[in-house]
């Protein structure tokens, strides 16, 4: 069996599959949009310009990286459950090292997730 290559070996490293997710201007907007308080996918979409479609991508792949979480659910005027979205995360630090970054995540205090 072949070695595989340092690109196909990136692909499986979490450390890189964030930073790669923060290079993107949509993911970080979304990011930052959740920061300060909770939203649902209508009101992300509507505040930034985006489709929806984005939005429930954007943080289907930030939930994945545990990056962004359903803070709590709300139910509609007609009776729908909507899911509050929010960072969990404050701020980002990555160290460029000798032959690999380190990245360092501090958590969302502004926004404690809500206990009802």
């Amino acid at each position: 069996m072949q070695k595989p290559t340092i690109i196909e070996l990136s692909e499986f490293d979490i450390t890189q599959k964030i930073i790669e997710s923060l290079s993107n201007v949509c993911t970080r907007s979304v990011l930052f949009s959740v920061k300060r308080e909770s939203k649902d996918v209508t009101q992300i979409a509507d505040e930034l310009k985006l489709s929806l479609s984005t939005v429930y991508k954007t943080l289907s792949t930030l939930e994945d990286l545990a990056l962004a979480e359903v803070d709590r659910y709300v139910i509609s005027s007609d009776g729908k459950k909507i899911k509050l979205y929010r960072s969990r995360i404050d701020k980002v630090e990555i160290i460029l090292g000798d032959q690999e970054p380190f990245l360092n995540l501090y958590s969302n205090t502004a926004n404690p997730k809500s206990i009802t």
